[in-house]
């Protein structure tokens, strides 16, 4: 039989063994919550071939950059840089799509409320998205939550 005091010492040892362990997966660290605003668009899709883009360098986007398959990159018409939504590198998301996509391009000024999806080369891609209406998400605030 244990006598008061052994009880004492010991739930005390087991007591701060448990406190320890379960302190120790406690996370100092920060998470953030980005923030995003909601944009309905017209959503087409693009490749880097003559037919669709410059002659002589199809690769090549109005800002300079040079596109290649596999990258996650929009076109964006010229109203969004005219309201301060996009501009160059900006970084949406696209509804039914993953991950982040990245403004690279611009379209021809006849368009409004539009973007175009880079697909690479992949001509078929292109034409099965065909012309969708989605949202995109851009990213305007980051919150620190403990």
């Amino acid at each position: 039989m244990m006598n008061n005091f052994t009880k004492v010492v010991l739930t005390t040892i087991i007591g701060s063994i448990f406190i320890g362990c379960s302190s120790g997966n406690q996370s100092d660290e920060q998470s953030q919550i980005i923030q995003y605003d909601t944009i309905q668009v017209t959503a087409t899709a693009y490749n880097s071939v003559e037919a669709q883009t410059k002659k002589g360098n199809p690769a090549l986007a109005t800002w300079g950059d040079t596109l290649e398959p596999g990258m996650k990159a929009i076109a964006i018409s010229r109203d969004f840089l005219k309201e301060d939504l996009l501009g160059h590198n900006s970084e949406v998301k696209i509804e039914g799509l993953d991950g982040t996509y990245e403004v690279l391009d611009k379209m021809n000024k006849r368009w409004t409320r539009k973007i175009d999806i880079y697909m690479g080369l992949d001509e078929e891609a292109a034409r099965n998205w065909g012309k969708q209406e989605v949202k995109i998400y851009i990213p305007v605030d980051t919150v620190e939550v403990q």
